[in-house]
């Protein structure tokens, strides 16, 4: 019995954590937003064309992809056909935002 719960704990657990992870500047604007639009949530990794630095991050379709007390706001990512794309990640949200 305890292996069988076991099991089924670790298997939640992978699955909670499968993520795609993409390189969008090797990908027009419309693919990167229809894969995050099509799988949720998506890692995208990059490297900064100013800088030279590793950028990574977590995109998302909508708020409800994030985690409590977080929502999803609209930021930018290089892709190979525009310098800036539209798309979501998730940032802290406070109720107090608003005033």
């Amino acid at each position: 019995m305890r292996i069988l719960l076991a099991l089924s704990i670790s298997l939640l657990a992978a699955e909670a954590h499968a993520i795609s992870s993409y390189n969008p500047t090797q990908m027009a604007c419309a693919e990167v937003k229809a894969v995050i639009r099509q799988e949720g949530a998506v890692m995208l990794r990059w490297t900064s064309p100013t800088a030279g630095v590793p950028r990574y991050g977590r995109y998302v379709r909508s708020s409800s992809y994030c985690h409590t007390g977080e929502r999803a706001q609209g930021t930018l990512v290089p892709t190979r056909d525009r310098k800036s794309c539209g798309v979501n990640d998730c940032r802290p949200f406070y109720h107090n935002d608003f005033f």
